[in-house]
């Protein structure tokens, strides 16, 4: 099912896939059932549609946000990363299958996995009625690099993705919904926030499936974590951070603070 996902190229389809896999895995979950983990290579590259235009994320081009070209600059670019979380997700499933987990780990990344499936979904919507589409801009190819980096390493993968990238989501989401409500634009609103209160439970899988793998380890969390985020992620973590959702996640500041371009004299 995950590798189903991966090769299917055009994003509807592709989230079409996703949402149907992670329907079937939850029915033979709540009957008591268990899908057997198989065992499929996942590509090294998923499936991507023709457009959009794939740029290094310094060629993007830049749009002021307040704009109506700008809010759909930003809806396209939330729809790009809402794809690749798709992919991302159904990635380490595949991936990592060598690896033991408890079935819960297999629960939690379906569930991240459709829920990005209908973040993508809702973002198109949007799009499309502000007479635009998936596609219709270039958008960068930065995020599938951290799935390269770590494609052997699922301690990295679960400090890169969830921990970093997503959590960043939760710093700069309500920021975004404040453009569109000062827009007057509700369906963008509303979409948000829909994907604002469900990334924080993402961010939480990966916490706590990096914890249990440090725990099996024998392995501080937050040194294994500060090691891995030095080695993988170019550049100092960005604040300002949201505190309070990414507490809710399970990051606690001493973290990620610690990795930041600034680091305040109190958690010296």
């Amino acid at each position: 099912m995950a590798v189903d996902v991966l090769s299917t190229a055009e994003g509807r389809a592709k989230a079409a896939k996703s949402r149907t896999h992670a329907a079937t895995w939850k029915a033979a979950r709540d009957a008591g059932e268990n899908i057997p983990l198989g065992t499929a290579a996942p590509p090294d590259h998923p499936a991507r549609p023709a457009r959009p235009e794939l740029l290094s994320p310094r060629d993007v081009p830049k749009r002021k946000p307040g704009s109506p070209a700008g809010r759909i600059a930003l809806l396209h670019a939330v729809a790009h990363i809402e794809l690749n979380a798709v992919d991302l997700h159904w990635d380490i499933i595949a991936r990592f299958a060598d690896t033991p987990m408890p079935t819960g780990f297999y629960d939690d990344w379906v569930k991240a996995a459709d829920d990005e499936a209908k973040h993508f979904n809702l973002m198109c919507d949007c799009l499309e009625n502000m007479e635009s589409f998936y596609g219709d801009l270039p958008a960068h190819h930065g995020m599938w690099r951290a799935a390269t980096d770590t494609a052997d390493d699922l301690h990295g993968r679960l400090a890169i993705v969830p921990m970093v990238l997503e959590a960043r989501g939760l710093d700069v989401t309500p920021g975004m919904i404040a453009i569109f409500e000062k827009a007057g634009e509700s369906e963008a609103v509303e979409s948000l926030r829909t994907i604002y209160a469900e990334e924080v439970s993402h961010v939480a899988y990966g916490a706590k499936w990096f914890n249990f793998c440090c725990g099996r380890a024998d392995s501080d969390p937050k040194e294994v974590f500060h090691a891995l985020v030095r080695q993988y992620f170019k550049g100092g973590l960005k604040p300002p951070f949201n505190e309070e959702k990414r507490a809710e996640a399970g990051l606690p500041p001493d973290f990620y603070w610690p990795l930041a371009e600034e680091y305040p004299a109190y958690l010296r």
